[in-house]
């Protein structure tokens, strides 16, 4: 029995680590470093647990891990300790590429779409849905909170914002804001920015410029939202640039995953410079007859439907 129990335990430690078990131990061991933890410190795993945002089996696991690599030791009767040696720094995990973390960012955008993600998710959760690592979802996080689209919640986890998620909502939006967009072109105070429309013309050039790839659906919508905020702060109303700049982070974070194809890019970017052209030449009613025709085609898109039993995958 003795030597079934050594033999199980020997088969156990050759066993590799996970990748959870990986970036936990690194987690654990940069915290001994930034703290300057002193050897022979308890390390409580209820508190690992909660810097590191896990449950306590798995910081568990990771202090297995490195008591086997010697870098922490196990005491006499329960529970682990700094090490007499200080551990050597290790080599920070390469951040991920722009279109690793944007391909990230769509596959929630579709799956909040399609009613898939609930409205509170930790970025445990996002991890193992997604297969991906804790810095790429740290990041794409960052992001999402930087747009507004969700919102660290007191303790652990985030809080998705509110979006126009239905049809009616949608078509809602569109006839505020056919109410409001082209009336602002036609304020008394309106200052077309010279400079801002020069950068504008640049991006939307560039953007036709561009070979299309579904990850671009972010920058396009960004563009999108810069040209609309800013033709709003033109007309010198702060009411009307206060409501436009709503219906950007309401409608930011479903816009990020685009679904009309790169025609519809084309129109897009044409049918804004053309309203450039009208504003710049100074002939201000045509160009919000021109807006207006712009957000009435938009407004006529049909989205698929998004498929709710499947999945988005990470690729």
């Amino acid at each position: 029995m003795k030597q079934k129990s050594s033999t199980t335990k020997s088969a156990l430690e050759k066993t590799p680590p996970s990748r959870l078990q990986r970036e936990l131990s690194a987690g654990i061991i940069d915290l001994i470093r930034s703290e300057g933890l002193a050897p022979g410190t308890r390390l409580a795993e209820v508190a690992l647990a909660e810097r590191l945002q896990v449950s306590r089996t798995p910081v568990r696991a990771a202090l297995k891990l490195l008591a086997r690599r010697k870098l922490v030791h196990a005491g006499e009767s329960r529970g682990y300790f700094v090490a007499d040696t200080t551990p050597a720094p290790h080599k920070a995990p390469p951040k991920p590429s722009p279109d690793e973390t944007d391909r990230l960012f769509l596959a929630i955008a579709r799956d909040r779409r399609a009613k898939r993600l609930p409205d509170e998710v930790s970025e445990r959760d996002l991890m193992q849905r997604y297969d991906a690592t804790r810095p790429m979802v740290q990041r794409v996080l960052t992001k999402l909170a930087e747009v507004a689209a969700v919102q660290r919640k007191p303790g652990h986890g985030w809080r998705f914002q509110p979006t126009l998620g239905d049809t009616q909502a949608r078509d809602e939006s569109y006839r505020y804001r056919l109410l409001i967009e082209p009336a602002g072109l036609l304020e008394p105070g309106f200052r077309l920015d010279r400079a801002w429309a020069a950068e504008m013309r640049r991006r939307h050039q560039e953007m036709l410029a561009m070979r299309w790839s579904d990850t671009l659906s972010i920058a396009l919508y960004e563009m999108n939202a810069a040209f609309h905020e800013g033709l709003a702060a033109a007309s010198g109303n702060r009411y009307l640039l206060v409501a436009v700049q709503q219906q950007n982070r309401l409608r930011r974070f479903g816009n990020y995953d685009w679904a009309f194809g790169h025609e519809r890019v084309i129109v897009n970017c044409r049918e804004h410079l053309a309203i450039l052209d009208q504003l710049e030449a100074g002939q201000n009613e045509a160009a919000a007859a021109l807006l207006r025709r712009h957000l009435e085609r938009a407004a006529q898109l049909k989205r698929g439907p998004a498929n709710s039993n499947v999945p988005s995958k990470v690729t």
